[in-house]
């Protein structure tokens, strides 16, 4: 570690930061100057609960109540850099859960709109925004599983859970343009999909990598063939 790097680390947690970007996030070719600064800006140990800070900036998904995670820091980093956020991007995030990737998100984008189908969670994210003073975002509680027809269209779409199946449905809810990040699949073997829609009836998918997340609540189930 420079000198420079070492007077920039006023706490414990600042380090533990600098070594999450560094050794997590850059290392899983997450290069984009602008996405390692927004884990710099929004504090992630403040959207966890205090027994849980010292596990904020772990390579896991950190359990954050009623049974659901927090995305790795590598997967928001991925997350982030695949979808290329704009400030005029209007963008759908499905799974608020604590709110710190609707926050990572409303840093780039022109506003956010996250449901979450646990209210508990939904309440818990409203108040972590609000401390750090984050007001692009609407948040609704609803099963967002097939997207959220309600304030469509989005240039953005991003589903926080694995999925079985595409996401067919909120596909059709992208601008031309659009981009959307799911993850669709079944343990032992889901892909990261990058789709965006290229124009009316016509998107183009892009496998990112192979990864395992936890499923959406009340995520459609794929047809099961028995012979």
């Amino acid at each position: 570690m420079t000198q420079t790097a070492q007077t920039r680390f006023n706490q414990p947690s600042d380090v533990a930061r600098f070594n999450m970007i560094e050794q997590q996030i850059r290392t899983w070719e997450v290069l984009d100057p602008v996405v390692l600064d927004l884990f710099n800006e929004v504090p992630r140990e403040q959207f966890v609960a205090e027994s849980q800070q010292g596990l904020a900036f772990a390579d896991i998904e950190l359990p954050i109540g009623y049974g659901q995670t927090m995305l790795s820091p590598k997967i928001e980093g991925k997350i982030l850099q695949a979808l290329g956020v704009k400030k005029t991007d209007k963008v759908l995030l499905v799974g608020t859960g604590a709110g710190y990737l609707t926050a990572l998100l409303a840093k780039l984008a022109a506003h956010v709109h996250s449901v979450e189908v646990i209210p508990e969670l939904s309440s818990l994210a409203k108040t972590n925004l609000q401390k750090h003073n984050i007001h692009n975002v609407s948040l609704y509680i609803a099963d967002a599983v097939n997207g959220y027809a309600s304030e469509a269209p989005y240039d953005v779409i991003v589903f926080a859970g694995s999925l079985q199946i595409h996401p067919s449905a909120a596909e059709q809810m992208l601008n031309t343009g659009g981009r959307m990040f799911s993850v669709v699949g079944e343990l032992p073997i889901m892909q990261a999909i990058l789709t965006q829609r290229v124009s009316d009836g016509v998107s183009r998918k892009e496998v990112l990598f192979e990864t395992c997340l936890p499923p959406l609540v009340n995520a459609p189930q794929a047809a099961k063939f028995e012979f």
